[in-house]
């Protein structure tokens, strides 16, 4: 297979076709040789900020010198981004072939198991010293929940989100996400974890860091500087959520490797970038994309929204099964237009029915289904741009404004 057929096959296999269950994974996992077992890992689960806080983690490691691998789901600009080592993405030619490899197990996997095996195959031959691992969905029956030698297991923010699946209270879904916690291995979360979870993490975790909670010095349009333990820090990523997130990586690097000096967390964590995190795309007119997509995630974009000094127009797709309510009623008094649009797909929500919700809470809103066109008239109003509401669009809209 060249590449193209390679991700049609893998995106053939389906997200949810087969129940929960580890036991593919496992059967997989011993046709390749355990692989999952030949290298240290660090483990994270949560609701909002994995893939920020595994960008975070992965930076320190490499600059410490270790061959870091980096798997995050899902991706924004290429699928070869969900795997990568030293800050490379998997080449096309290696994407082939362990995909090859994978499927010549004759193991029925669904698509997210699937690049999983992957993953642990390409780790295993290149023999990476740790590697930085996100779950997809949950913890419990996730397929990285396999993972042979976890060094430090990481709980991010916990919020209500796949909430068919996971549960549908704060306390379910945490349990869920503990659910990649490790008798003996360090548990680290963010200092500002919601309280019901918390509660949820304190009693499966025999050895839980919470971070102090940083002094914020500056959270606005140019970045993030924080105090920590006494120690200044910087970060380019946008949003005072960055910062939580950035602490929770000290912490967690820590675990693994003590004694990291100071100068090479600063400049990690400072050169830490992460696409369709509210990512800049264009100064001219501002235009913003973030992939903020439940309730947890729209309380941490209205913060940010406070620090832009006007309202905004969002242009904002969602997919269905999401609670939309509960997220554009947390950015709704920071909107001035709301510009309702879609992507194509079947679980994404139509541009009429979705304005039908934000006109609950807004009373500017429009509906055009067409991105390109939502886009143009949002540049129209002369407001900030914010494009939300999913890291599909995000991604979409991003390719329109780097070309």
């Amino acid at each position: 297979m060249n590449r193209d057929e390679t991700i049609a096959y893998i995106h053939s296999l389906g997200k949810f076709r087969f129940p929960a269950s580890l036991e593919r994974i496992k059967n997989v996992c011993r046709k390749l040789g355990d692989p999952q077992n030949a290298f240290k890992s660090i483990h994270i689960a949560g609701t909002n900020g994995k893939g920020s806080t595994a960008q975070m983690l992965s930076n320190i490691l490499i600059k410490s010198g270790f061959k870091t691998g980096t798997f995050i789901s899902p991706f924004i600009i290429d699928f070869n981004e969900r795997i990568g080592i030293n800050g490379e993405f998997i080449s096309d030619n290696d994407l082939c072939l362990y995909a090859e490899k994978v499927k010549d197990t004759g193991v029925e996997l669904n698509e997210f198991e699937f690049i999983t095996a992957m993953c642990f195959l390409y780790f295993r031959d290149k023999k990476v010293d740790i590697a930085v691992m996100e779950t997809g969905l949950g913890g419990r029956l996730d397929a990285t929940n396999v993972l042979g030698d976890v060094s430090v297991s990481v709980i991010t923010k916990i919020g209500l989100d796949h909430t068919a699946v996971l549960g549908d209270t704060i306390e379910k879904i945490a349990a869920e996400k503990c659910g990649i916690i490790r008798r003996g291995v360090p548990v680290v979360t963010v200092c500002n974890q919601d309280e019901k979870a918390l509660s949820v993490i304190k009693k499966h975790s025999g050895d839980l860091t919470v971070p102090e909670t940083p002094k914020i010095l500056r959270s606005d349009l140019c970045g993030n500087e924080f105090l920590y333990r006494g120690k200044k820090f910087e970060l380019s990523l946008l949003g005072e959520h960055q910062i939580y997130n950035a602490v929770t990586a000290i912490e967690a690097v820590g675990k693994f490797s003590p004694g990291i000096p100071y100068e090479v967390l600063k400049s990690a964590l400072f050169e830490t970038v992460f696409p369709a995190r509210l990512e800049i795309v264009s100064k001219e007119p501002l235009v913003i994309i973030d992939g903020a997509h439940n309730p947890d995630g729209g309380q941490a974009l209205a913060k940010f929204l406070e620090t832009v000094g006007q309202k905004v127009t969002v242009v904002c797709a969602m997919m269905r099964d999401k609670n939309c309510h509960g997220f554009i009623e947390k950015t709704a008094k920071y909107t001035d237009l709301f510009i309702a649009t879609g992507i194509d797909l079947p679980r994404c929500l139509p541009a009429s029915e979705l304005e039908t919700i934000a006109g609950e809470y807004i009373e500017n809103t429009r509906a055009i289904s067409d991105v390109k066109t939502a886009l143009s008239e949002a540049e129209r109003t002369k407001n900030p741009v914010f494009v939300i509401g999913s890291l599909y669009l995000a991604s979409k809209v991003r390719k329109y404004y780097k070309k």
